[in-house]
């Protein structure tokens, strides 16, 4: 059952590097409803978690003993439990976390290549966020053949600054706009997966560290009919084609003469997070204006909720995934409580809710 705000959170650090137990321990001990207990491999991690459950998981993926994702398949099988991946983004690695959010964690932060202690007292706000992330998340066993052995915002304006409303005659087709955090992975695969060829443009912000957006993007793109990558500055928006928002860099949607362009830029987190749905959904707001159409999934915060109010101001369709299908029903909630919405529906009617109101557009 997720966590209800105010309870205090018992938080369980499994890594075999002593610095990082002890400076993730330091981190999260500053929240002092958050209760910290540590595990240098998976073997102790089990026997702590029989003895006293954790809310949330944090754990390394290359351990003694046992790997990392034979440990979140045996926590998926016998104790449902929010993981959260800390992982290295060395090419490997990455493709590891990305399995590991297939296997059921909810998600993935990432380790420097140098100077860890000074890489998590930076990304203090990034920890703490995952993991109040992670304990909303709804968690369910995920039965396996054989079971693994134990044996073995003003801040947007920065950004995306305030525009007038698109001259709509300049553009030509229209564009759907999407953002999710926690449980955004597997949402975007079955959202995507529905899409056929001939689909308008799609942009994307998922919260997820730099690199991983990339083999994340590859994934897509290997199980979907439409073309799937990591956004570029300067990439063109076409049909059939769906950017992803580069970790650590917001993404905006902007006018070339009568064509739609992405650009890729620094700046300050916005709603906490950089890439930011609020910095994407106000350029397509500004840019696409009515042509367009919003769409909210599963996430924890408000990231979106007033990007998307700009949205349905500028006339744009809005969606909202509902709460039964969200892993964390967060962010799509602020979205609704703030009269962004104008569709809520199952993540399985998301894609053709879209299309439908896409060719709604196209006859007006």
């Amino acid at each position: 059952m997720p966590r209800i705000e105010g309870d205090e959170l018992h938080v369980l650090v499994v890594d075999d590097s002593a610095m990082v137990r002890q400076v993730m321990q330091t981190i999260l001990s500053t929240n002092r409803r958050v209760k910290v207990s540590t595990a240098a491999d998976p073997l102790i991690a089990w026997m702590k978690m029989r003895k006293e459950p954790p809310d949330v998981v944090i754990t390394d993926l290359e351990m003694p003993r046992m790997d990392g994702l034979t440990f979140i398949r045996k926590i998926m099988l016998e104790m449902p439990t929010p993981v959260v991946v800390c992982s290295g983004l060395a090419a490997r690695g990455t493709e590891l976390a990305l399995r590991a959010l297939e296997e059921g964690a909810v998600e993935v932060i990432s380790k420097p290549k140098v100077g860890v202690r000074d890489f998590l007292h930076e990304s203090a706000v990034t920890l703490l966020d995952a993991v109040w992330s992670a304990a909303q998340a709804q968690v369910k066993a995920r039965p396996l053949t054989s079971a693994p052995s134990l044996s073995a915002n003003p801040k947007a304006d920065l950004v995306s600054p305030r525009k007038g409303r698109p001259r709509v005659a300049e553009l030509i087709g229209g564009v759907i706009a999407v953002g999710a955090s926690t449980g955004g992975t597997e949402a975007l695969r079955i959202f995507l997966a529905a899409l056929p060829t001939g689909c308008p443009p799609v942009v994307i912000v998922q919260h997820m560290p730099e690199v991983f957006t990339r083999a994340f993007a590859q994934r897509l793109n290997k199980e979907c009919v439409i073309e799937v990558e990591e956004a570029s500055n300067g990439d063109q928006l076409r049909t059939g084609h769906a950017l992803i928002a580069p970790g650590n860099r917001h993404m905006l949607v902007d006018r070339s003469g009568d064509e739609l362009v992405v650009q890729i830029v620094d700046g300050p987190l916005v709603s906490r997070h950089r890439p930011s749905v609020d910095v994407l959904f106000r350029s397509v707001a500004a840019s696409v204006g009515p042509k367009a159409v919003g769409i909210i999934m599963t996430g924890m915060g408000d990231d979106g909720a007033d990007g998307l109010c700009e949205m349905k101001a500028a006339g744009a369709t809005t969606i909202a995934q509902d709460e039964a299908s969200c892993i964390v029903f967060g962010m799509p909630k602020e979205a609704i409580s703030r009269g962004a919405v104008d569709i809520i529906i199952p993540l399985d009617k998301i894609a053709g809710a879209a299309l439908n109101a896409q060719r709604q557009l196209a006859r007006t």
